[in-house]
């Protein structure tokens, strides 16, 4: 495990309840209940806030990758993210999907781009191996 140089940030949250509580961050700019997924109760889900969280991750190393490759990030980029839970024998598992929108990019330029950002996204580094990913333009 590869131990960081220097510390960016931490984001610092605190939760009670679990999947049926309450997620606020230290500094209040997240501030959300929660409620299992399917519910119908008022609230987000870790699925839907990892889905979130990875989709703005992965779209701001897909900027810093255009950068490197010299392309202009169209401004109609967009992710579509999923996030599966589902069960594996008697545990439960993440599965996602990552579908992105490069509208005006020739296909290998779009791809270029998109294989940097899965290369080098912290998410992406994060569930490489662990999870069954599936990234592909749309």
């Amino acid at each position: 495990m590869n131990v960081l140089d220097t510390v960016l940030y931490t984001g610092k949250t605190h939760t009670v309840g679990g999947r049926e509580g309450h997620a606020r961050s230290d500094d209040g700019q997240l501030d959300v209940a929660l409620s299992p997924p399917g519910s119908r109760r008022a609230g987000t889900n870790p699925e839907q806030l990892f889905a979130a969280g990875w989709s703005a991750c992965f779209e701001g190393a897909m900027g810093i990758a255009a950068r490197k490759l010299r392309i202009g990030l169209p401004a109609e980029t967009a992710i579509d993210a999923e996030v599966d839970l589902g069960t594996v024998g008697e545990g439960y598992q993440l599965q996602a999907r990552l579908n992105i929108s490069l509208p005006g990019l020739e296909a290998q330029q779009a791809q270029a781009i998109v294989d940097e950002a899965h290369r080098t996204c912290p998410y992406s580094k994060a569930t490489r191996g662990n999870i069954d990913v599936r990234v592909r333009l749309t």
